[in-house]
């Protein structure tokens, strides 16, 4: 753990009775979020496709009948209002995306669509709404112009991005931030009751994910079934972070934006782990097999598309305007992690009780 003296949780008194409307509900970060929101009394709606995998966390959490539970293509504009125009939201948390990038290379059309497309749908509906409402849209700490140095990327550093999905994302942070001047504020053509903020994550790993082509479910996967760990690109760095460090960035940012009506705060904030969970794949992998016994090798494929080699987060700002600081280390992020799998697979614990722990320890600490 960290020594962080002056860091603070959502406010559950604010979150009780809350209407919040989250997309991407039944994928990884959105099933934990949704748990979280429940927890706290909130009423909870959710606009999702179905969840990919057979083995899925929305599913083992049985959150289907515990919200307003909607399947809904972001990029159907007219299905996707008539959702919110019922359920009137008070908060937005807008996850749904299409999220992996070796994906975008099979699907460049389709990640656009949904990453800016069904974004400015939601944008849409947000500055449209005559009652008081604060978003959070979340991106993705792959939006910044990569420029393979060591420095960590600011939120006011230069967009871009070389795959289509990072380069979907920069264009939606684009987008956002297109549609928050124009719209939001007291000037003719804005509403000054619309509060519109982006959150910028870093890779993001944690109990309850079995999607393909990410590295935390390859290992559990293989691990699981006593099989090797297959890794690529082993030296490529990246600042690891448990699932929970920005929910409760994304929650205390929300919190804010609707509490404080500070158009400071709407605004863009990278939420990133310690500079010491920066590190390489192959350090990840080998943290992960301290804690559950197994081997990896290294994949000798060629020529594999391209994917940034070191990326890091300043935090700076989530930290002085929102009072937000990363509370798990690196080996505290992968213990819980792996733990997490080993309790799920081999000891018989429920999903519910594996996610309520590590929650109730971060939230007690």
């Amino acid at each position: 753990m960290l020594n962080n003296t002056n860091i603070i949780n959502p406010d559950i008194s604010f979150w009780k009775n809350k209407k919040v409307l989250v997309t991407g509900h039944t994928g990884f970060k959105g099933s934990w979020l949704t748990l979280w929101l429940l927890k706290m009394g909130v009423k909870v709606c959710g606009i999702s496709l179905e969840p990919q995998d057979n083995k899925n966390l929305f599913d083992l959490l049985n959150l289907k009948d515990k919200i307003e539970h909607n399947i809904c293509d972001i990029r159907d504009k007219d299905k996707t209002n008539k959702i919110f125009n019922i359920f009137k939201p008070e908060i937005v948390f807008h996850l749904a995306a299409q999220p992996l990038v070796l994906t975008s290379y099979r699907n460049p059309v389709e990640t656009w669509e949904t990453n800016v497309m069904g974004t400015i749908n939601i944008l849409e509906y947000v500055i449209n709404n005559d009652q008081k409402c604060s978003a959070v849209f979340i991106t993705t700490d792959k939006v910044y112009h990569n420029n393979e140095w060591e420095y960590g990327y600011r939120e006011i550093d230069k967009l871009g991005g070389v795959d289509p999905y990072s380069s979907s994302k920069a264009a939606a942070e684009i987008a956002i931030n297109s549609w928050r001047e124009s719209f939001c504020g007291c000037s003719e053509m804005q509403k000054n009751n619309i509060f519109i903020a982006s959150a910028r994550a870093g890779n993001v790993i944690g109990g309850g994910d079995w999607s393909s082509n990410r590295i935390v479910p390859d290992i559990a996967k293989a691990l699981a079934k006593n099989s090797e760990v297959i890794i690529r690109n082993p030296l490529s760095t990246r600042p690891w972070q448990h699932v929970i460090e920005p929910l409760a960035g994304y929650l205390i940012l929300a919190e804010k934006l609707h509490k404080t009506e500070d158009r400071r705060i709407s605004s863009s904030f990278n939420f990133g782990p310690d500079i010491n969970s920066n590190r390489t794949v192959k350090d990840l992998v080998k943290e992960c097999l301290r804690h559950w016994n197994g081997k990896f090798v290294i994949s000798e494929k060629e020529n594999m598309p391209h994917e940034a080699g070191k990326l890091n987060l300043t935090i700076d700002k989530a930290n002085h305007i929102l009072q937000w600081m990363p509370r798990l280390n690196f080996e505290k992020t992968v213990e819980l992690t792996i733990n997490w799998y080993k309790n799920f697979e081999l000891n018989s614990k429920t999903a519910f009780e594996c996610c309520e722990y590590d929650l109730l320890l971060y939230l007690n600490n």
